[in-house]
């Protein structure tokens, strides 16, 4: 059986390494897709592959139909909406993600987002300290759970919303558990975003809600960029001088927000919350292992799309 890792953005060399090693040593045939530029080359690669490794590739129902072995689809990371999960269920492919594998790498870079805003980026103006400031998180899984443990660190207070998780589970993390989504952007000075583009969240962060932001805060979204509704943001940017916007998910309208409000924006130039070595080996190890673990043992802990 062969197994297919297909990264536009690779893996390090580490992590490919341990992932040819992991997948040959359970038996199983390695190949590598790396740099595409032509969704082509990844549909002829996957013509005769059963298992595929990928990152924020998109696997949507054409790349699927390209791949009549396919058996299982596993996304190293958390967010799988990169992936047409009914087109997979359709053809009985089992797609699976890696969760909490880049989870401490993405919160690092949420409090690094929220020191280099408090700081004006570093321009040589006077900024603020973020201890003691009122950290909000909106959704309080793996990348949260991180973010809340770091920014208590930094002496900061944390408060939640997450109607997915036990208020029990949010006190025992020391943190705030918050009734509304009103009264979580109304009492933060920094609020970081983490849930993911569905249906009911796509757009769902707009003017209304970014108003109730208290004076001097920070916006702060390292999860989907569908969340925002762009319009909606540039408005309130426009209207409220005090208020900033950092994200790792470029908006579609991001050069008219980047000059308009220069220096109130902040754009990393490519997705890069999962973007360190340690992540990266553990994202894709974990990958190659629930690969072999359904291939060889029909394992689907993680799988996502019952």
């Amino acid at each position: 059986m062969k197994v297919l890792v297909a990264t536009e953005k690779p893996f390090s060399a580490q992590a490919v390494q341990g992932i040819k090693a992991k997948i040959e040593d359970a038996g199983l045939e390695f190949a590598l897709l790396e740099k595409y530029t032509d969704k082509n080359e990844l549909y002829n690669a996957m013509a005769d592959a059963e298992g595929l490794i990928v990152r924020s590739d998109i696997i949507d129902s054409a790349a699927i139909a390209a791949a009549p072995k396919l058996k299982i689809i596993v996304r190293a990371g958390a967010g799988y909406d990169n992936i047409d999960l009914e087109a997979a269920k359709k053809r009985g492919i089992v797609v699976e993600n890696t969760p909490g594998q880049n989870s401490l790498a993405v919160a690092e870079l949420v409090i690094g987002m929220a020191i280099l805003a408090a700081r004006n980026n570093f321009n040589g103006t006077t900024g603020f300290e973020i201890s003691g400031k009122r950290l909000g998180l909106q959704a309080f899984g793996q990348v949260s759970r991180n973010v809340a443990r770091l920014a208590k660190g930094f002496g900061m207070t944390v408060s939640a919303l997450d109607p997915f998780c036990s208020p029990e589970a949010i006190a025992e993390a020391g943190v705030e558990n918050k009734q509304s989504l009103q009264d979580l952007y109304g009492n933060s000075d920094i609020l970081s975003i983490h849930i993911p583009a569905t249906p009911q969240t796509i757009g769902s962060i707009g003017y209304d809600l970014i108003s109730l932001l208290p004076k001097g805060a920070v916006l702060i979204n390292t999860a989907r960029k569908e969340v925002i509704d762009e319009d909606g943001l540039e408005k309130v940017l426009q209207e409220r001088p005090d208020l900033k916007y950092f994200a790792d998910v470029k908006p579609k309208n991001a050069e008219t927000l980047e000059e308009k409000f220069a220096g109130r924006v902040f754009f990393t130039p490519k997705k890069a919350g999962a973007q360190t070595k340690e992540a990266n080996l553990k994202a894709g190890l974990a990958a190659a292992d629930q690969t072999v673990d359904f291939l060889c043992r029909g394992v689907e802990n993680f799988r996502v799309n019952r």
